[in-house]
This record gives structure tokens, C-alpha cells and sequence, in this order.
């Protein structure tokens, strides 16, 4: 059976599933508590009601705290019927499953935040890191697919700029990296592509990859 898993809920997440055709939902996985990562949490109730079950979201303590506290309503012990429902697991650094899927957690750092990016057989994703520690390398090892965060061609404070991004993509050595997270700043999609290294790529909406 086909299984969809889907990392972070941002603002935009009902319109994702729409255009996307998604018709079930089987996890969601947090990286980090940030409000344009989680933002549209509540937009799984649609799930809820087809699937008639709760629908298991992953994270870390801090960012399971963080969703409770800016979603009170839907971890109310009285729950207004209609409310997303959901069942919390906290992860940690440690490998997992879902319905038999191996998810390897990778750390990283967000300036000083922890960030969680995934591994799912070979493919890795990373968002929203500025600082890949030493120990996460060898989770990264054979990674055939990689998407990782490049915000713009400026340094930033938390995030990998343009020049920092390939020099992690070349360490890792994916047969094809993926940019996200990507600001205006950046410059348009064409002209950016043709200054990367040969293997590396900016991620557009509806981007579909077949590991």
C-alpha cells in the first residue's frame, strides 16, 4: 500500500495536498517549532474525517510543547467536535519507524535551535540549517537524492547562504541535490541554475523525485 508522509505543515499546506491530489495522510513529521513549519496543522482535519483515525505527528519534545501551546484547542481534554486530531510521538536523534518505513533523524543546528532533517532510505532532506555537525556526516553517507536549504547568496545568521549550500552538497557527494527554503534574494530560477556545479539544483513547487 502507498503511504504518504508529509514533512513540516507550513502556511500553505492545504493548498500542497490540493494541487498535489493527496487523498491520505499517514504522518506528519516536525523539523523544527517554527511557526512557517507548522502553521497549517490544523488543515489535516480533512484527513481526520476521511481516515476516521487520529493522525500521528512526529517531533521532538520542544516542538510537540510548542504545538500544544499554539494549538491549545486541538489538545483541549474537552475537544470542540471537528477539531484536528492527532497523536503526538516524540523522536529524538534516534532511528524509528512508520508503518515500516525506516526514518533516520539527522541533527543539525538552526543558528542555536536543533533542527531535525530526515533520512528515508536514500534520500535526505534538510531544511533550515546553517550547521551540519560532524556526527550527522556519516547519517548522510550514500545519499542518492538531497534536498537542502540555501536562502540566498548573502550570509545569513541561521540558514546556509548560495556558497555555503554547494560546499555541503559537495561534501556529501548526493548523486543529486535539491535547493529549498529559498528567498527572492536569491535571484530568478534560471539564472541561479546555471551558475551551480553539475548535479545540483533549485527545488520549484510540485517537484516530483523518484528515488
Amino acid at each position: 500500500m502507498e503511504q504518504s508522509f508529509v514533512i513540516d505543515t507550513g502556511p500553505d499546506f492545504r493548498m500542497q495536498m490540493l494541487r498535489e491530489g493527496i487523498k491520505r495522510l499517514d504522518a506528519v513529521l516536525f523539523t523544527h517549532e517554527h511557526k512557517d513549519h507548522t502553521a497549517g496543522l490544523d488543515d489535516i482535519r480533512p484527513f481526520n474525517f476521511y481516515q476516521k483515525a487520529d493522525i500521528p505527528i512526529f517531533g521532538r519534545q520542544a516542538v510537540l510543547e510548542q504545538l500544544q501551546r499554539e494549538f491549545a484547542y486541538i489538545f483541549n481534554d474537552k475537544r470542540y467536535p471537528g477539531v484536528p486530531q492527532v497523536a503526538c510521538v516524540e523522536i529524538n536523534h534516534l532511528a524509528f519507524q512508520i508503518n515500516g518505513i525506516g526514518i533516520i533523524p539527522i541533527p543539525v543546528l538552526h543558528y542555536k535551535l536543533p533542527v531535525l532533517g530526515f533520512r528515508i532510505g536514500d534520500f535526505s532532506y534538510i531544511t533550515d540549517a546553517n550547521h551540519i555537525p560532524e556526527e550527522s556526516y556519516s547519517l548522510l553517507e550514500g545519499t542518492e537524492i538531497l534536498v537542502l536549504n540555501a536562502l540566498q547568496k548573502e550570509p545569513h545568521i541561521s540558514h546556509f547562504n548560495l556558497d555555503q549550500a554547494i560546499e555541503q552538497a559537495q561534501r556529501i557527494g548526493a548523486k543529486k541535490t535539491y535547493f529549498t527554503h529559498i528567498a527572492h534574494r536569491l535571484g530568478k530560477h534560471g539564472a541561479v541554475e546555471k551558475e551551480l556545479p553539475e548535479g545540483i539544483f533549485l527545488a520549484y513547487d510540485g517537484l516530483k523525485l523518484r528515488v
